[in-house]
């Protein structure tokens, strides 16, 4: 059928079959505002068109050029991916806790579970670890949960239950009991892991490698197939502890530095958050900052500028650590919508 032939998302009728789930939006919005308002966080805004949007390999930005009275008066920036490096200066100004509900702009995503501008709920709490953000995720879902209704959360057919005790796996475990590999040892140089170990470990689980896959290629190979749907089912679930090499913005694991002070959350096989212990080494960041940008660049022809006053305020920041979540798709499970279009006000139109 022709997309001119389809309701428009404001003919009410069309509208009207999603009211019900922009209304279990609305609550969980009001509720995580308070709940952060009683643990003494701080709400801030920060601006979206930024010099660096972010510097993640595979996520692709919105560029524009910011003009000044004069015509020469031209720069280019980016909106933001995630808000962290401007969040990250506000704990180096001295805001020990805060939060920000903001959109956020990620090009070349659209899907059942991504839009290409979204809600992120991301805060940061200086003094705390990564640990203390899987129960500030725990009280936060549970209380959401709650004040609107719901005792389970649903997504296509699955059922997780947030009121039972959640579950932590590291990815070299999910590794070892999904997909019988042994991760770590495919990584003897921590930073710089062996493409060619994984690969033969890949290939003896039957899952294809191609001649040009990366180690991270397989990685994310191996974790689409055998790991991820297995992933927040029944229970929430935290993966935790990934690689170094993969966690450009976290710090090492201070009893085992082969791993980083990262998780991600899932719920009914949904990637809900990813949570940093932060990293304030502006040497190591800028590292792993260049090596990304040169990986992007290789990958997509393109790479993106670093913040440079995001690097001279990480020796200012204090240990801290941080998490971004999607607030539309934690509303889409609490909801029980099929989709993410289906909490959302209006939709970015594509033409």
């Amino acid at each position: 059928m022709h997309r001119n032939a389809l309701p428009a998302w404001w003919h009410p009728d069309h509208f009207q079959k999603k009211r019900a789930h922009l209304a279990v939006r609305q609550t969980v919005m009001r509720t995580l505002r308070r709940w952060f308002e009683d643990q003494g966080f701080d709400e801030v805004e920060t601006p979206a068109l930024q010099v660096s949007p972010g510097l993640e390999v595979h996520l692709m930005a919105f560029a524009t050029d910011l003009v000044g009275p004069h015509p020469d008066d031209r720069r280019r920036l980016y909106l933001h991916t995630s808000p962290e490096f401007t969040m990250k200066k506000l704990l180096a100004a001295g805001v020990p806790k805060l939060f920000q509900l903001s959109h956020v702009y990620r090009n070349g995503e659209r899907s059942g579970t991504h839009h290409p501008e979204f809600a992120m709920l991301e805060w940061y709490r200086a003094g705390a670890g990564y640990r203390d953000l899987m129960e500030d995720c725990i009280a936060l879902v549970r209380a959401a949960c709650i004040a609107a209704g719901k005792d389970k959360l649903r997504f296509r057919g699955i059922d997780c239950d947030p009121f039972a005790d959640w579950r932590v796996l590291s990815v070299q475990d999910a590794f070892l009991h999904y997909a019988d590999i042994d991760l770590l040892a495919t990584a003897p140089d921590p930073l710089r892991p062996d493409r060619a170990l994984l690969a033969a470990e890949v290939a003896r689980i039957g899952i294809r490698v191609a001649e040009n896959d990366t180690w991270e290629d397989l990685f994310f190979r191996v974790s689409l197939d055998r790991i991820e749907p297995h992933l927040g089912m029944d229970v929430p679930t935290f993966l935790s502890d990934y690689p170094i090499s993969m966690a450009a913005l976290a710090r090492p694991k201070p009893d085992d530095p082969r791993v980083a002070e990262r998780f991600e959350l899932y719920g009914c096989g949904v990637e809900l958050a990813n949570a940093f212990g932060e990293l304030t080494d502006p040497v190591l960041q800028r590292t792993r900052f260049e090596a990304d940008m040169a990986e992007k660049e290789r990958l997509y022809g393109e790479r993106y500028p670093i913040d440079e006053e995001f690097l001279a305020a990480l020796p200012l920041m204090p240990d801290s650590a941080g998490i971004a979540l999607g607030f539309d798709r934690l509303a889409m499970i609490i909801a029980g919508a099929e989709k993410i279009d289906d909490v959302l006000w209006a939709p970015v139109v594509v033409a």
